[in-house]
């Protein structure tokens, strides 16, 4: 008989983390012996429970995923840490596997490749999203924690948007200077400062400016 992968799940989504609990409870080889929506109550929880895996959502609130899952690894390293973030950007798969997670899955996956993640890292390997490789990941293996950009994540879009915002445009101007909707602008807009973690849009001319993305001028 299987060993039972005991887990515990970390989202600040309520329905997105009862769901995921819900889907693991069903599965005779897993169990879920502790879930939380707080950042600051996970690595407690962990302590407390000694999971085999710790499914974690890369942002929480009071707390970045990055560093729990770099205290998971230091405190409990007999814990494998999946992050199951909604980013596919290489930058944020290879900052989460130096911070010490063993797998990173998307959120857009469905339920059979969550399961597939955990059941890999369980059993002592590496899990990464189809769509990037070991190859991938080469370019920052090199780089130290302290050097992880968020501005790398962003998308070309979300780059030119960001600028264009910066220096004073509205989403319609900017829109109509990229022939897409405002609608898109703003969604654009919003992922870009989601990943900065830009609280408001004085947050982000600040940062557009200490970035050298905009003169002082445009300030």
């Amino acid at each position: 008989m299987n060993k039972l992968i005991r887990v515990v799940v970390a989202d600040d989504h309520t329905v997105v983390r009862q769901g995921l609990c819900a889907l693991l409870s069903a599965q005779s080889d897993l169990t879920v012996v502790g879930q939380t929506g707080e950042g600051l109550e996970v690595v407690d929880l962990v302590s407390k429970h000694k999971p085999d895996v710790l499914v974690l959502d890369l942002m929480l609130p009071n707390v970045s995923g990055f560093d729990i899952a770099r205290q998971v690894a230091k405190l409990h390293p007999r814990c494998r840490v999946l992050i199951l973030s909604m980013h596919a950007t290489k930058a944020y798969v290879a900052e989460a596997l130096r911070c010490g997670a063993a797998g990173y899955a998307l959120k857009a996956s469905d339920a059979t490749e969550i399961l597939r993640a955990i059941q890999e890292i369980a059993a002592g390997r590496r899990y990464l999203p189809p769509s990037i490789s070991e190859a991938d990941l080469e370019p920052y293996e090199t780089r130290d924690s302290g050097e992880f950009d968020p501005y790398d994540t962003l998308t070309g879009r979300e780059r030119q948007v960001l600028k264009m915002v910066a220096e004073g445009l509205t989403n319609a101007a900017v829109a109509d200077k990229l022939s897409i909707s405002p609608r898109t602008v703003e969604i654009h807009r919003a992922n870009a400062m989601r990943k900065l973690d830009l609280q408001n849009h004085a947050a982000l001319v600040r940062y557009a400016v200490k970035r050298g993305l905009i003169s002082v001028e445009n300030d």
